[in-house]
């Protein structure tokens, strides 16, 4: 639990304090005092007596208690510094900016881990090390700038960089973000991204607490407490975007399956981000961006009034967002030809609104107004406007500043002259508004928010027939099960499969095919990749044809077997799951067969996998019209293709040791949904 001493210092000191405000101990104390602390606030540095105006001590031994340290010296007194802190001087919460820590290496780590048992032992908070500091309604204990203004429900934010959370600031003031309490956690050393959410939750209050919450992450140490805090956070009425920084999975991945390629972590962590109700961003901009839309009334539904004085932005506006799955709709009959005559000449109202570069404030006002009034299919509404300098723009920005006061539909201000209306855009922000400058990155985030979608919360589970899995599971090697136990597994699961059999003597092939009938599909056991090597044959159609195919299936190198199967037509879909180090199963379904391979359009979710989040994989996938059927050709049945999800997340809870799983394809129609070719690798 992080300390109330953090948030609410009587006392603060700074080891390491200068009247140097280059130096980091320099800096914050002048940021303290600057901000207006109330409490008592001191320094220790051997080489001083009064720093910037406050007492200075030669050493922590001789300060009175204090209930907050900074602490802003070279790495090899920081042990010795906690320790007199919290044994001495009951100090319980500790920020601390220096580096040498676990990120040096061996030695390094072991530092860090004695001062955090330090601390540990006293009941405190650690943060950091290699941190810029904490920002909080009573402090700004940070060294490094900008400092964004204080607002009680203004954003809560948390980075695992203190440069990128300078670079955050800088990015969210001149957009007139407010922020609340901010956090720089450095390397985590005690509390980490987990830790502050659980602060967050435990904490929050519907009345007091800020509702936006951002987050620069590098990692992701414990995704149980990950979801279940962010999911709480998001049901109570928050909204929370984070950048989780490196998509891509370094070094080579040991697997085989196609789920294995197609997994991994950066995957686990966006199917961990849509399960717990959070928007992954990519950078900066779309993370501020995002935070931005978030203080906005939101959107009962997605068709937009894009409004403009210069066609262009409307234009490439327009365009971003209907490709993210929004609406610009046309608006015509007689309110829109109403509203027409109120313009100049040349203007437009069918959607883009353009009402030319000569367009006035009380032009604005009437067309705002017609949309919130007149216009019915309309939700929302973009307002991009900026000037070439030929004149000031304070009168439509009040105009608009007094729409977005009254509108039940949100608006969104769109104000692209950073430098020529500098002046009339900080007098906007000053009346209580964000804005934003760019049309497409605005239009591409919108989109994103818009679909945002609650949290995907656990439901019960399809029965299987536990002690059946565990018997197969508790009695195989490690690695790949046989076509036998993979059949005993799905069964137990209810996963329906082709009738198959594994034959290997042509005598055995022959009973097989009088027991399966024609037409038959034979595959070779023993080669991993099937049809790299030419080990799948289809549409056997009598016994000659069936012998031959044997032949030539055992003489490729490593057969050790042929699974001889019923011959089932469909559409072919896939479904898998791939172990993920602490985040548990990733379970993936897309297009199956080749396709998986040649499009790569699959969707992700961390099991155990819900109805709603089923159905949710399905119809995100770009290939959905497909599994629709499209163009008088059958689909598949949705409520089937969900449900061989559910039971596949059921069999999984009941075998955890199942590191990779392939169904690919299950050949799916309108009544039936058949698995014909799966793999299952067991780790042990």
């Amino acid at each position: 639990m992080i300390s109330d001493k953090l948030f609410n210092p009587e006392s603060i000191v700074v080891v390491g304090g200068s009247n140097d405000c280059s130096k980091p101990g320099g800096k914050v104390i002048f940021n303290i005092i600057e901000h207006g602390y109330k409490g008592q606030l001191l320094a220790v540095n051997p080489r001083e007596t009064i720093v910037q105006g406050k007492p200075c001590y030669p050493s922590c031994h001789e300060l009175p208690q204090v209930d907050l340290a900074i602490i802003a010296v070279t790495f090899k007194f920081v042990e010795e510094t906690i320790s007199v802190l919290a044994f001495e001087k009951n100090c319980k919460a500790f920020i601390l900016f220096s580096a040498g820590f676990s990120e040096t290496g061996e030695e390094g780590k072991a530092l860090e881990k004695r001062c955090v048992d330090i601390v540990n032992q006293v009941g405190g908070t650690l943060i950091g090390p290699n941190c810029i500091g904490v920002i909080t309604e009573n402090y700004k204990g940070v060294f490094a700038g900008p400092i964004p203004e204080y607002d009680p429900m203004g954003c809560d934010c948390a980075s695992e960089s203190g440069a990128t959370m300078v670079y955050i600031m800088e990015m969210a003031i001149p957009r007139g973000l407010k922020f609340r309490n901010i956090f720089s956690i450095g390397n985590s050393a005690q509390i980490g991204i987990e830790d502050i959410l659980e602060y967050w939750d435990t904490t929050f209050d519907a009345q007091k607490s800020s509702k936006i919450k951002l987050l620069y992450m590098e990692k992701v140490a414990d995704p149980n407490r990950f979801l279940k805090h962010a999911q709480s956070l998001v049901n109570k009425g928050c909204r929370i975007a984070a950048i989780k920084s490196g998509s891509t999975d370094a070094g080579s991945r040991a697997v085989t399956s196609h789920t294995g390629s197609l997994s991994g972590s950066n995957v686990a962590v966006s199917a961990l981000f849509r399960k717990a109700g959070v928007i992954r961003c990519s950078s900066r901009v779309e993370l501020v961006y995002i935070a931005a839309i978030f203080t906005f009334k939101p959107l009962k539904g997605n068709n937009i009034a894009v409004i403009t004085h210069a066609g262009g932005p409307g234009v490439m506006l327009t365009d971003v967002l209907i490709n993210g799955g929004m609406k610009v709709p046309k608006i015509e009959g007689p309110k829109a030809d109403e509203l027409l005559a109120e313009l100049f000449p040349g203007s437009s109202v069918s959607n883009p609104i353009d009402f030319l570069a000569t367009g006035t404030a009380a032009q604005l006002g009437k067309i705002l107004d017609a949309v919130e009034n007149e216009f019915e299919h309309i939700d929302g509404s973009v307002v991009v406007f900026g000037t070439t300098g030929m004149w000031k723009v304070d009168d439509v920005y009040k105009v608009l500043h007094e729409k977005m006061q009254t509108s039940k539909k949100p608006i969104f201000p769109i104000l692209p002259s950073a430098i020529q209306a500098a002046e009339e855009v900080s007098q906007f922000q000053a009346m209580g508004h964000v804005n934003f400058t760019d049309e497409v990155s605005f239009g591409y985030v919108l989109s994103r928010v818009y679909k945002m979608h609650k949290p995907f919360m656990e439901h019960e589970l399809p029965k299987v027939d536990l002690p059946r899995i565990r018997q197969v599971i508790d009695n195989a090697q490690g690695g790949y099960l046989s076509p036998a136990q993979v059949q005993e597994l799905f069964e137990a699961a209810e996963i329906k499969m082709a009738k198959q059999n594994t034959v290997v003597t042509l005598q055995e092939a022959l009973q097989s095919a009088t027991l399966l009938g024609f037409p038959l599909v034979m595959k070779v056991i023993g080669p991993v990749h099937k049809s790299d090597v030419g080990g799948v044959k289809l549409n056997i159609q009598d016994r000659n044809e069936m012998e031959n195919t044997f032949h030539q299936l055992m003489k490729i190198n490593g057969a050790e077997s042929v699974l001889m199967q019923q011959q089932k037509s469909g559409t072919e879909v896939f479904i898998g799951a791939s172990k993920e180090d602490k985040f548990g199963h990733v379970i993936l379904c897309g297009l199956g067969g080749i396709f998986i391979e040649v499009f790569k359009d699959v969707s992700s979710a961390i099991a155990p996998v819900s109805k709603e989040e089923a159905l949710s994989m399905i119809r995100h996938l770009k290939s959905y019209p497909i599994i629709q059927g499209v163009r008088g050709k059958e689909g598949v049945n949705e409520e089937l293709f969900a449900q061989s999800i559910l039971k596949l997340s059921a069999l999984l809870q009941a075998a955890p040791e199942i590191k990779e799983l392939d169904i690919n394809p299950l050949l799916g129609s309108a009544n039936e949904l058949v698995a014909v070719d799966s793999r299952v690798c067991v780790e042990r």
